[in-house]
């Protein structure tokens, strides 16, 4: 059983870790608040201070995820050309890369955005993230790449493609240079569906 040495001021970045630890290892339902309390050392009362119930721990943990994956994408948006070719490509890999080596936690991110009791900056998150892909395609379009049409249906393609990347690269019945051959040849389909 792993214990983690609770430093004093930081028991809500403890406990988050301790969660995602968790959720990478056994799942959503084996988290408990008095179990990782237990493994940072302290009362089981403590957590309470942070997080009133699992429900808000796990909000929380998703909403470290989007600032994580936008965080990874936005890095890797400025270190590519200004292409809308170079920046989809870049994107769509980056967004199946964290996928791939994240998937307990994407699926956490995505679970309740849904959900009327979703909490609001959970919700803002996931804006944020279509915020970015829009922005993507909306800036093609000024640059004469991207053909004209609302934002919004021009999005669902690339929302598909990522999230069906994704599907195929975590069932495991693809290698990894499979999925490296399906990212070239899908970047290539939607470049040519969005094309002016």
């Amino acid at each position: 059983m792993k214990t983690r040495p609770y430093h004093h001021g930081d028991l809500r970045a403890a406990l988050l870790v301790l969660a995602e630890d968790t959720l990478r290892e056994r799942g959503p339902a084996e988290l408990s608040l008095r179990e990782l309390a237990r493994e940072a050392g302290v009362s089981p009362a403590a957590p309470s201070r942070h997080f009133k119930t699992k429900q808000a721990l796990l909000d929380a943990l998703a909403i470290e995820g989007f600032d994580r994956l936008i965080t990874v994408l936005t890095g890797a948006l400025e270190q590519t050309g200004a292409t809308f070719a170079e920046r989809l490509s870049v994107l769509t890999r980056t967004y199946v890369a964290f996928a791939i080596g994240n998937p307990a936690m994407l699926e956490l991110m995505f679970s309740r955005k849904h959900e009327p009791s979703a909490p609001a900056e959970l919700i803002a998150s996931t804006h944020r993230l279509m915020i970015m892909a829009t922005g993507l395609l909306e800036d093609g379009q000024r640059r004469g790449e991207v053909r004209a049409g609302p934002m919004i249906p021009l999005a669902v393609p690339l929302a598909a493609v990522l999230q069906g990347m994704t599907d195929l690269a975590l069932s495991g019945g693809f290698t990894p240079d499979q999925v490296e051959l399906g990212l070239t040849e899908t970047i290539t389909f939607i470049l040519r569906g969005y094309a002016p």
